[in-house]
């Protein structure tokens, strides 16, 4: 059978990268930054750097008081779609020349998401495999120059926090992430298994205010208030140019949309029975005290933040591939051939599409015009919904063992 030979090929790719080079947190540590260098560098040899002017302008504009929304053509295309808080995130990056400010925010994202990960209570192949698995979509995220990287290390970040029990950390990574890109509010779905609830709860309000009036030290609180409505009036108006715009809403949402060609009908139609699904595994309480089926959740979230969003672009995926990866590595039982088979297509299609490894007459006539970089995401966190209402997430002794050790060597 097919699913039998590519679980050799599998094999076989799997022992490669096991081998001690492959398999060294200091060879993925140099790729990762690598990476951001060599996507600097291309980029300001190429005067391609665009994204990274929007965010630097974000600093100036609020220094100097004008809206953070409207068009700068002289300075920039397309508007800005971060919040205020953002001037601050930024600030490091916006005042030293373009270039050096460019190759050290790529190098902060990508190192920000390394660490990240590094703090997930994983096992170190785990790790390993994530890194390998999202590296090429890493270098896609840091050729765009986006803040996605930072939304998934700060996803992982907060599990990894509650985990931890640190949840004053996590509740500054959630609203962190939510003022830049609301993105971030996705972290909320790991409320359940915080431990001390109201400590959480406690954090997250003041780091709310914190965030909502910090910008208001770079300008006055009328400019900022003022700045936080054009803001949502600026998403409320790109969430509808997103609906049918080639390289925006590549998500499930969006394949829907431009595979039937309606405009009629209203998102809430997909995102409600989306929401759903990821909801009714929280009813399996018993399952919660179990590691392998909270990392479920923390895969399901980051895919469901991506597959069921308009704003979802190419650079976007860094967020889906590392749901996709945890997804593969962290049940407890064997995967499958099937399993196999998905994650393959996954990368071929997800990842892959948007380079030159991938035909391009097949990239042009089908995956961006029907959003098909999102078909594979979208099975995975449908086989993962269905294993999540479904299977049981106790560990096997050998990989409670595993888990024990990671645990502690995380800890540490």
């Amino acid at each position: 059978m097919m699913t039998d030979k590519l679980v050799i090929l599998w094999n076989k790719v799997y022992s490669f990268l096991r081998r001690p080079f492959f398999s060294d947190p200091r060879t993925l540590l140099g790729l990762w930054t690598l990476l951001p260098i060599l996507a600097g560098l291309t980029k300001m040899a190429a005067h391609r750097h665009n994204n990274f002017l929007i965010f630097r302008g974000v600093f100036w504009h609020t220094i100097q008081r004008v809206s953070l929304y409207d068009l700068y053509p002289s300075e920039y295309n397309d508007h800005n779609h971060y919040g205020p808080f953002f001037s601050l995130v930024i600030a490091p990056f916006a005042l030293v020349p373009d270039a050096i400010g460019l190759l050290l925010w790529l190098i902060t994202l990508s190192l920000v998401m390394y660490y990240a990960v590094r703090r997930l209570p994983l096992e170190q192949g785990k790790q390993i495999f994530l890194y390998w698995f999202c590296a090429h979509e890493l270098l896609t995220a840091l050729q765009m120059q986006q803040f996605n990287i930072a939304i998934a290390a700060i996803i992982i970040g907060a599990f990894a926090a509650i985990e931890r029990k640190q949840e004053v950390l996590a509740a500054f990574l959630i609203i962190l992430g939510t003022f830049v890109k609301l993105y971030g509010i996705v972290g909320l779905a790991f409320f359940f298994f915080v431990k001390r609830k109201p400590r959480f709860i406690l954090a997250l309000i003041g780091w709310s205010v914190v965030c909502f009036v910090a910008p208001m030290l770079l300008s006055s609180p009328d400019y900022v208030l003022g700045q936080y409505v054009e803001w949502f009036t600026r998403l409320a108006a790109k969430n509808s140019e997103n609906h049918f715009s080639l390289m925006q809403n590549i998500s499930l949402l969006g394949m829907i949309r431009k595979g039937s060609g309606c405009a009629t009908y209203s998102d809430l139609a997909v995102i409600l029975p989306g929401l759903a699904i990821f909801a009714l595994p929280y009813l399996r309480i018993k399952q919660y005290k179990h590691l392998a089926f909270r990392y479920a959740i923390l895969s399901a979230t980051l895919l469901f933040a991506v597959l069921f969003s308009t704003g979802s672009e190419s650079s976007t995926y860094i967020i889906a591939l590392a749901g996709v990866a945890l997804w593969y590595t962290t049940s407890p039982w064997k995967r499958n051939g099937w399993d196999i088979a998905l994650l393959v297509f996954t990368f071929i299609l997800t990842s892959l599409s948007p380079s030159d490894l991938f035909p391009r007459s097949l990239r042009e006539s089908y995956v961006l015009p029907y959003a098909l970089k999102a078909l594979p995401p979208t099975l995975v966190w449908l086989r993962l919904s269905w294993e999540l209402l479904t299977k049981d997430y106790t560990p096997l002794p050998q990989l409670q063992d595993q888990q024990d050790q990671a645990v502690q060597s995380t800890s540490v």
